[in-house]
């Protein structure tokens, strides 16, 4: 059994993959408010890397039910690292086992998000931002344009928003009102959805054992850039080959991209593209 320390439901897309391929039982501590390792508001700092964050969270959980399994998840949102202009969701999921000593952490990039925020005067001014947001199946969260209180989470039907739209306004210095997306996994399928995907990541990769020393938790722990331009050659900050090994021993392998790809494109390389 493994507790799994989150507040916001993320057990309804954790659970099932883990117990389908591992036969792992899932249990949830709610009973921690994790907000205090960071909001995606600003009213607290996340203190250190998501990593290290999820881990911390994990350990929290593990210490609050006195088990030796701990699971936690932790999100960024911001400009894909491929795509700029394009939004991202990265998601990390860890996996703590003080049994036999591993830590496993797999993580799972998407474009596939809803993140975006824009200012407004007046609720018509939302009229091309709610669809994209996927309002009202995907909540907001409102705030006077110049500052950070009063603040509004949750937001998910019309009439929530039009009082919450207008105490913002009546708040806000120069009558703007910041709307963001609320990107809380309770409150955002789309988000529920990858980290569903990276809970069957971490199984596939927990049930994968290493050659070595029979430890689960063998798969990708980094990469090797510089795949090369098909037209000139030049290294790439593309990924050549993916860095596979152990968390328990010192194995490593490089491995072929695992879509074979072999070469970047001209859009690809800073020479072609400069």
């Amino acid at each position: 059994m493994a507790v799994l320390t989150t507040k916001h439901g993320k057990e309804r897309v954790i659970a099932r993959p883990l117990q389908a391929a591992l036969g792992l039982i899932v249990t949830v501590d709610d009973t921690i408010d994790t907000d205090l390792l960071g909001t995606f508001t600003g009213e607290v700092d996340r203190d250190g890397t998501p990593r290290e964050v999820a881990v911390r969270k994990a350990r929290l959980g593990m210490v609050a039910r006195g088990i030796p399994l701990g699971l936690a998840s932790e999100g960024s949102f911001g400009p894909h690292p491929l795509i700029p202009f394009l939004a991202a969701n990265f998601e990390i999921l860890a996996f703590v086992d003080d049994d036999i000593g591993i830590t496993v952490v797999e993580s799972f990039c998407s474009e596939a998000t809803n993140f975006g925020h824009v200012v407004a005067r007046t609720l018509d001014d939302l009229a091309g931002f709610l669809p994209r947001a996927k309002f009202p199946s995907h909540a907001l969260i409102l705030r006077p344009g110049d500052g950070l209180v009063p603040l509004f989470k949750g937001v998910a039907n019309g009439d929530t928003l039009a009082q919450a739209f207008r105490c913002c306004a009546e708040a806000s210095a120069d009558g703007t009102v910041h709307v963001e997306t609320d990107m809380r996994a309770h409150l955002n399928p789309t988000r529920r959805a990858t980290i569903r995907r990276v809970a069957f990541r971490l199984a596939r990769r927990l049930a994968t054992l290493c050659a070595a020393c029979s430890s689960p938790g063998w798969g990708q722990v980094g990469v090797e850039r510089g795949l090369p331009c098909r037209t000139c050659g030049t290294p790439t900050e593309m990924c050549f080959h993916e860095v596979w090994g152990c968390v328990r021993c010192d194995r490593l392998e490089r491995q072929p991209r695992r879509d074979r790809r072999q070469f970047a494109e001209e859009g690809e390389c800073p020479y072609c593209n400069p």
